[in-house]
């Protein structure tokens, strides 16, 4: 009797832990939103051509820690998901491609001592990739919204651009943004060579 007592309790609580860790989740981080936004990326799309380079600038750090979301529990600001996929000229995915981003707080600061909102990731084996984070803050030097990013496929160079919103768009780097609930959530494909 024991023993199927504990059989019992082992599997009721193996039924209840995968939604108390999505209830967790979603109290950690308010702006969470499902996954599924992958599941329903628009097709891959090289129209545009090849990504245009853009400048690295001042703040960049390397070693950032690997992670799909650089917000934090103290993180302000209008919450992003940024979202697509890492593709080649010829417009094959490309599964496992580094992508390190960086950007500004809400404030318009960059954090030159640790690595709050930075971080790297792998597209994953559909050459898509997944960023939660925010809408970068304005700064002084330079009164643009901008994320930074680095990409590297296979064995090629490393890539280093930005990515601008619709409000100050630049041209082949502007992120296809839409109005999410209580998130907004952008898309990206990035086109290498």
């Amino acid at each position: 009797m024991k023993k199927i007592f504990i059989t019992l309790l082992l599997l009721y609580g193996a039924a209840c832990a995968p939604a108390t860790a999505v209830q967790n989740k979603a109290e950690i981080n308010p702006g969470f939103v499902s996954i599924d936004i992958l599941a329903n990326l628009p097709e891959p799309n090289c129209e545009s051509g090849l990504t245009p380079a853009n400048q690295e600038g001042p703040y960049y750090k390397a070693d950032s820690p690997e992670r799909t979301s650089l917000i934090d529990a103290d993180t302000q600001g209008k919450r992003l998901i940024l979202s697509g996929y890492v593709l080649t000229s010829d417009c094959y995915t490309v599964p496992h491609a580094w992508l390190d981003f960086w950007e500004a707080n809400a404030d318009g600061e960059y954090d030159n001592d640790g690595y709050t909102l930075r971080g790297h990731q792998f597209s994953d084996n559909k050459g898509r990739y997944y960023l939660e984070t925010i809408m970068p803050g304005l700064y002084n030097a330079r009164p643009i919204e901008h994320i930074h990013v680095k990409v590297k496929i296979m064995e090629g160079a490393v890539f280093t651009t930005q990515l601008y919103f619709p409000a100050q768009p630049f041209d082949g780097l502007t992120i296809n943004l839409q109005e999410g609930e209580g998130v907004l959530i952008g898309y990206f494909n990035f086109v290498l060579k």
